[in-house]
């Protein structure tokens, strides 16, 4: 597939890893080295961890500390030159993850080469076992189909491919973020710059069935973050609306009390703390976002 340059895309991958999964990181480097069409070039970041033995051509960074998910991966972008311009699209996958198909590059570069104005595509996440996509893993409100394929207004942080010019012309993830949030905050930039975000069943991520309150800040930096992603992105006149549904649906959803506690503090945190460059969207962005399905109120 190539550009409208006539150029064949060229594709890159980011993994990050903390150096605890080495059999996983293996088989998932497998996976890619097998994919058909030119060859992924790869960069692993060790996120505060030192690196395991890895294969030959396969780019590594060691970070001295854990700078979070969308830190970490900003440095893989990086490695690859400024906003990844060495190459046209990025892959980013979860260390513990495999893609089970040898087509899914070729798909991605068709999906770009044929969509100038695509910007993200968001894989399908599927237990490796059971085959089940988890309705969390469907980056829309109407999630209980995960075979269907649509245009999107988020995507899914481990499992997704980005076309570089996004990155080059909005920048990177919100390193301050850490966890949680940041896609959704890169997501919107994207929007409100022209560019489009597709969910594809069709391209596949195998990785196991998680919950994410297995991270013991879950649900401070879910709080936090929603707050941050509000104040950073939306209209004045939606920050409360959003953040006001938001928490109704968390107290509806009767969470334990010290998940609630936590979630109490990172509101609060969000609130108090800053947030990182305020860029409001543009209202015929809330008016596509509103198109799309999921109006930045929810």
């Amino acid at each position: 597939m190539t550009d409208a340059d006539g150029r064949p895309l060229t594709l890159g991958a980011v993994i990050l890893t903390m150096g605890n999964r080495p059999e996983e990181l293996r088989a998932l480097l497998d996976s890619v080295a097998k994919q058909e069409g030119d060859p992924i070039r790869v960069v692993v970041v060790g996120n505060g961890a030192p690196l395991p033995e890895l294969p030959d051509g396969v780019r590594t960074v060691e970070l001295p500390e854990n700078l979070g998910i969308p830190g970490g991966r900003n440095v893989g972008i990086e490695a690859f030159g400024p906003g990844g311009r060495e190459v046209d699209v990025l892959l980013f996958l979860d260390d513990d993850g495999l893609l089970p198909n040898t087509d899914t590059a070729e798909l991605v570069r068709q999906a770009f080469a044929a969509d100038p104005k695509l910007g993200i595509v968001s894989f399908r996440i599927a237990d490796p076992v059971t085959g089940a996509t988890q309705r969390r893993h469907v980056p829309r409100l109407r999630a209980s189909d995960p075979m269907r394929s649509s245009r999107v207004t988020t995507f899914l942080g481990g499992a997704n491919a980005v076309r570089t010019k996004v990155f080059q012309e909005v920048g990177g993830l919100p390193d301050e973020f850490f966890y949680a949030h940041e896609e959704t905050d890169l997501a919107w930039r994207a929007l409100d710059a022209g560019w489009m975000i597709d969910y594809r069943s069709d391209m596949v991520l195998h990785h196991p069935t998680t919950l994410p309150s297995r991270h013991a800040v879950y649900h401070r930096m879910v709080a936090r973050n929603r707050v941050w992603l509000a104040r950073r992105n939306l209209p004045l006149p939606l920050i409360p609306l959003y953040l006001g549904v938001w928490l109704l649906l968390t107290l509806l959803r009767r969470p334990s009390r010290p998940a609630l506690r936590a979630w109490m503090g990172g509101f609060k945190e969000g609130w108090t703390t800053p947030c990182g460059p305020r860029r409001p969207m543009k209202w015929r962005t809330v008016w596509r976002l509103t198109r799309l399905g999921r109006p930045p109120v929810i």
